[in-house]
């Protein structure tokens, strides 16, 4: 039963869309339903994990964890969905 439910804090459902743990995420509609959802999203510059957090805001510029703005064309945004 407990693994079940770890199974499914790896998912979430937003509207039409499923996110899986790890995926990685480039569009506003991702940025906004993990805004929405509260889901955290890990934030990655050249491979190497610099912050994790919840999106407060997005622009087509730039995406802002936990007070600070990154860059949306020098970092990667990845799907932590029960983190």
């Amino acid at each position: 039963m407990a693994a079940a439910h770890e199974e499914r804090k790896k998912y979430i459902a937003a509207g039409d869309k499923m996110y899986s743990f790890g995926q990685h995420l480039t569009d506003d509609l991702h940025f906004s339903d993990h805004m929405k959802h509260q889901v955290p999203v890990q934030i990655y510059y050249d491979n190497a994990h610099k912050d994790v957090g919840f999106v407060e805001t997005y622009t087509p510029m730039f995406i802002k964890v936990n007070n600070t703005f990154y860059n949306r064309t020098h970092y990667t945004f990845v799907s932590r969905p029960g983190y």
